[in-house]
């Protein structure tokens, strides 16, 4: 079990521990009856004091995140309220607990396919709304007139005609670059890795938004960068909050999602892009901005791309098409400049060689022709009839302690329920009748939020819609009135 301890951080030793091993079994890394070490043995191994190791395994147990065994050890609980009584039995694999890894968290991953029927917790487009029969047509087409493009490897930075018709994409986005800028990775994520790779070492300050996108979370983590956070108001992040980092810590990146925010749908100003890209330029930093979906907007077009803004190449732009196109093909883009665009393609190199040419000449086509212009169209209609269902829904079926965001565009709803409920808990009811979401403490890198949820409208059709949010309003219901029987809440 990893755990890296950040002593000049602002969070105590002992809630760094307490942290990790959290974030351990959420990410699954830490398995349901799998031993830990004593106190004795992680003060040691992490340099730290017995009290300080004590503390963060009394916190951890009293949360039933763990238990302990007299005479036998400490043990871990995935369901928390499940306590496990005895060892889990001896398994030909055992040998491999004695393998060190240095994988923090991996928390996002095991909610992006699941096999419950109402799939609410993933970012990810009902396939029924995409082009499918089109881009099955050009495979086809594509390996019959290149029967060879299966045994070639294309280009590191990507085949060339789709970075010229990318260009001309993101001049409609209002992102100024050339294709000479332009590297086409294997998805936003992976540009996100690229970055860190390539600019994140141990104890380097990453500012992240409060809560933001848990792939992010996960990638900084795993490089081990020291992250601070900034809250998200309905403006985006609070510029304020960030100049005040930035002044003591001076961070080497700032990664920001502005548009249609991940996960709670905010629009960050146009007043407040131009002031984060002044701060990032007075520090000589980096802003990663994520850019999943500001083609989706329900009302009007949200305010130009940071990278539209920026004349010195302080901003590294994302912009993936898996979700609103082809999912199967991976594709996604990274836009920067410089020597920063250099050592990123170097990085591209070191990590895959290039990106699969056939999936880039099947894509190429319809972003070319009007048919994407077309498509998008369609799917703004489509997500926000599905976003005006869900909305009505839990205005009708929630209960009052209950609210949340309306997202003008992009594909989530971001909920805040009472401060004493844990949707992780909420989460373990909800699976048990098919249903899935991703718990809000999965969007925090460092705050210990467990009282918000994050619901995807884009991928059920509305029947299932329908199903789910009724359910989810019944758990909701459940839970908050057997807390007010158990007069738990401070607010009753």
């Amino acid at each position: 079990m990893y755990i890296e301890i950040q002593r000049k951080a602002e969070v105590s030793i002992s809630k760094q521990i307490y942290l990790s091993i959290i974030d351990h079994i959420r990410s699954g890394l830490l398995q349901k009856g799998e031993q830990l070490p004593s106190v004795r043995e992680l003060s040691k191994q992490l340099g730290v004091s017995l009290g300080t190791a004590v503390k963060a395994y009394n916190k951890l147990e009293e949360e039933n995140f763990i238990h302990s065994v007299q005479g036998k050890g400490t043990f871990v609980n995935t369901e928390r309220e499940e306590r496990v009584d005895s060892q889990e039995k001896m398994t030909f694999f055992n040998w491999q607990l004695s393998v060190q890894d240095y994988l923090p968290r991996s928390q996002f991953g095991q909610f992006h396919y699941v096999p419950e029927k109402i799939h609410l917790s993933s970012s990810m487009i009902d396939p029924g709304l995409l082009p499918n029969r089109y881009l099955e047509r050009e495979i086809s087409r594509v390996i019959s007139q290149n029967p060879r493009i299966l045994s070639q490897y294309g280009s590191i930075q990507g085949d060339e005609d789709l970075r010229v018709t990318m260009c001309e994409y993101l001049r409609g986005v209002e992102v100024a670059t050339t294709p000479e800028n332009i590297v086409v990775t294997s998805g936003s994520q992976q540009g996100i890795d690229l970055v860190a790779r390539t600019f994140v070492g141990p104890g380097d300050v990453v500012v992240m938004e409060a809560p933001t996108y848990p792939g992010a979370i996960d990638v900084f983590r795993g490089r081990g960068a020291t992250i601070l956070t900034v809250p998200v108001d309905n403006e985006g992040m609070r510029v304020d909050i960030l100049q005040n980092l930035c002044d003591k810590y001076k961070p080497k990146i700032i990664y920001t999602i502005p548009t249609f925010h991940n996960p709670t749908g905010a629009v960050m100003t146009l007043k407040r892009r131009k002031q984060i890209l002044s701060i990032a330029q007075s520090i000589q930093g980096i802003i990663i901005e994520d850019d999943p979906s500001s083609e989706l907007y329900f009302d009007k077009k949200p305010p130009a791309s940071i990278k539209s803004l920026d004349q010195k190449g302080h901003v590294i732009y994302l912009k993936g098409l898996s979700k609103t196109l082809a999912p199967g093909c991976r594709i996604g883009i990274l836009a920067a400049s410089g020597s920063i665009f250099k050592r990123l393609l170097a990085a591209k190199a070191n990590i895959d060689l290039g990106s699969p040419l056939l999936t880039q000449k099947v894509i190429l086509p319809f972003i070319k022709s009007r048919k994407m212009k077309d498509h998008t169209k369609k799917l703004r209609t489509a997500l926000k009839l599905r976003r005006d269902l869900v909305l009505e829904l839990l205005s009708k079926k929630a209960p009052s302690e209950v609210s949340w965001i309306v997202p003008k565009g992009g594909l989530n709803l971001w909920i805040t329920l009472p401060s004493w409920v844990d949707s992780n808990h909420l989460l373990v009811e909800a699976k048990k009748q098919e249903l899935t979401f991703l718990p809000g403490s999965a969007c925090y890198a460092v705050e210990h939020e467990n009282h918000h949820l994050r619901l995807s409208y884009s991928y059920m059709n509305e029947q299932l819609l329908h199903q789910g949010i009724t359910t989810l309003c019944e758990i909701l219901a459940s839970e908050i009135s057997l807390k007010k029987k158990q007069n738990q809440s401070p607010y009753f």
